[in-house]
């Protein structure tokens, strides 16, 4: 049974996700850039030493110049790949242009033949991606729970960050009982801190 709540989340999916996909692929990569340092200006972020990053696709803030920088100052990287029971596997990546290899969705993963799984364990802070995020912590995916369910399953002591364009952020969403709260959100413009 289709719920308002879930009509609801489908539209503002929709609507946000239409405005994000308007920006030019310019504009994209400009506040893209001023997303990434205000990411570098979190204590969390900076101190870190293994976060999983996804891999940006489409309209989504764009991490590979990031994923690229945290190797250089020598953070180990993980970034996810889907297994075929719909669960994120973390692998570490040391050499992006050789190690991802496009997966579902046309999403560039890691290639598990190169690269080394990470115990979920040892992941102190995500990265997330998402469609539509809220002023107080909340976040709604693309409707396949991935991150949810890694969060909540896999990862529960890891920090969430999130990473969006001002324009994906509204005062407040309708969350269901398995969405997992941020603990921050980071945008071109501000820098969001929720307790824990």
């Amino acid at each position: 049974m289709v719920t308002t709540q879930t009509t609801t989340r489908r539209a503002l999916r929709t609507r946000i996700l239409t405005a994000r996909d308007a920006l030019a692929p310019a504009e994209r990569h400009r506040l893209s850039g001023l997303v990434h340092s205000n990411l570098w200006k979190l204590p969390s972020f900076a101190i870190a030493a293994t976060v999983l990053l996804y891999v940006d696709f489409r309209s989504e803030v764009e991490t590979m110049a990031m994923l690229r920088l945290c190797l250089l100052t020598g953070k180990t990287v993980a970034v996810p790949r889907v297994a075929d029971n719909h669960r994120l596997i973390p692998y570490q990546l040391t050499a992006p242009d050789l190690e991802l290899i496009p997966g579902a969705y046309g999403i560039l993963e890691p290639d598990p033949v190169r690269c080394l799984a990470v115990a979920p364990a040892a992941i102190e802070l995500v990265v997330l991606p998402g469609s539509v995020f809220d002023e107080q912590g909340g976040r709604l995916g693309y409707g396949g729970g991935y991150y949810d369910r890694f969060l909540a399953n896999e990862a529960p002591q890891a920090v969430r960050l999130g990473i969006a364009f001002e324009l994906q952020v509204v005062p407040s969403l309708p969350l269901l009982a398995h969405d997992q709260r941020l603990h921050g959100l980071v945008t071109e413009r501000r820098t969001l801190a929720f307790p824990a």
